[in-house]
């Protein structure tokens, strides 16, 4: 497993707090950027109408999730040599960095160039530091957690991922009611950057409580967080990027990239909208638990199976329906209905990946393929959308979603039963036991389904 010796209840707690309050501001402080750049746009990119506009910030939100890779390499490398707890803190400080800089950036109006280029390392900062957060995060969890109910504790992950999500557009929607738009554009949009820069300080504080997981014999073995090492688990590598990909790209489209979808191509009022995904969201983030628990009933792999099948044949439609609504109530259950669909992946995949790795590898196996595979997929999302919406094929983009979610549903029937095979709970012959061969093999054993 991992930990030194077996957490009491009350350890548990803390540690599952202590990770996920973290969580919460980071992904509040990336995700704030997506919510904002509405109104910041022009004063950064001051030349093109509005879809040029949200173009280019949503390159430099592209950005960011490309300098995960580099986060997730570095900062798993911390997590298996110097500990999880290390590797978090620090992610928190460069979060922190990031937002800061925001906050005080001068515009174009004043620096010229240089205003767009500074955002860019802001981003790049903040990129670095989400690169570190899920890997370590999903890695932790998993140790601290217990046989049974990991997919429930796992849960609580993607619950503060979507709460720091609810937190950035809650604060958004705040703002559309105390300011006029206009305030909004010349400096409303700083409060929310350097509301998240202060409320790193407190987690900084919460995380110097959380016990380690990562033993002293696995920290200092020879093959602790080596590249070289992991490569010993390749087909664990390509499922964890391959499962990633249609997730990643699928959550985004209907997380981040729907608050402009709605406003841009459906065409509701920006604070209608916010409302609408505030809302919707509530809701996602109370699916968790539930899910959670759905999962360590039925199987992991079960409900990985649920998500590929549903977001393969259902992702088309639904966008197509939601562009061809007219009122926000209509569009809020469709979009509602989208999230139930991610809810079946959500609360699942970052404890399935930890189960793929020994711990010696695992934040590095967790973190860099994931996040390779959300940089591609996930952190694109936004700019493949407007891309296509700027060529008039806006349709194309719902297609390829579905193609993509069709990659992660092969992924999900060739997983391994991690009951058995897994390193947490099992054998730990996660690599004998990936492949076409063991699927079809399970297909006549119906009770070798992972729990």
């Amino acid at each position: 497993m991992g930990t030194a010796q077996p957490l009491t209840r009350k350890e548990r707690t803390t540690a599952i707090v202590g990770v996920c309050s973290g969580n919460l501001v980071e992904w509040y402080d990336f995700f704030i950027y997506a919510y904002t750049s509405i109104y910041f746009a022009s004063l950064f990119f001051p030349s093109g109408d509005q879809t040029s506009q949200l173009l280019a910030t949503a390159g430099i939100f592209a950005v960011g999730f490309f300098m995960r890779p580099l986060g997730g390499w570095i900062f798993g490398y911390i997590a298996d040599t110097r500990g999880r707890k290390i590797s978090m803190i620090i992610s928190v400080f460069m979060m922190c960095g990031g937002s800061l800089m925001i906050a005080v950036m001068p515009t174009y109006a004043s620096i010229g160039v240089a205003a767009p280029t500074l955002l860019i390392i802001a981003r790049l900062m903040q990129g670095l530091s989400v690169g570190a957060e899920y890997g370590t995060g999903a890695t932790y969890i998993s140790e601290v957690s217990r046989a049974g109910r990991r997919s429930f504790y796992g849960s609580f992950q993607y619950m503060t991922i979507i709460a720091g999500q609810l937190l950035a557009l809650l604060t958004v929607a705040l703002l559309q009611l105390l300011l006029s738009e206009q305030d909004l554009k010349e400096w409303g949009w700083r409060v929310p950057f350097m509301i998240g820069a202060l409320a790193s300080i407190v987690v900084v504080y919460l995380r110097r409580t959380m016990r380690e997981t990562a033993t002293e014999a696995d920290m200092k073995r020879k093959e602790s967080g080596s590249i070289k090492a992991l490569m010993q688990h390749k087909k664990a590598v390509l499922l964890t990027f391959t499962i990633t990909i249609g997730c990643s790209l699928y959550f985004y489209t209907f997380t981040a990239y729907m608050q402009k979808f709605l406003v841009v191509s459906v065409g509701l009022p920006a604070p209608t909208v916010s409302i609408l995904m505030a809302s919707a969201l509530v809701i996602f983030m109370l699916c968790q638990p539930i899910f959670g628990l759905l999962a360590d009933r039925i199987g992991v792999r079960r409900n990985m199976i649920i998500f590929g099948l549903l977001s393969t044949f259902l992702v088309i439609p639904l966008l197509s329906a939601i562009k061809a609504v007219h009122d926000p109530y209509s569009a809020f259950a469709l979009v509602v209905a989208g999230l139930i669909i991610a809810a079946f992946y959500t609360p699942v995949t970052g404890v399935l990946k930890a189960d793929f790795y020994p711990p010696t590898v695992r934040a590095l196996g967790v973190g860099l393929p994931y996040a390779v595979g959300a940089a591609m997929f996930g952190g694109s999302a936004e700019y493949v959308a407007l891309t296509f919406r700027s060529m008039g094929m806006e349709e194309h983009f719902y297609v390829y979603v579905s193609l993509i979610g069709a990659i992660t549903l092969i992924s999900a029937l060739l997983m391994p039963d991690l009951t058995k095979h897994g390193y947490l709970d099992g054998d730990g012959k996660v690599e004998e036991n990936i492949g076409i061969r063991k699927f079809i093999g399970r297909r006549s054993v119906p009770n070798q389904v992972g729990h």
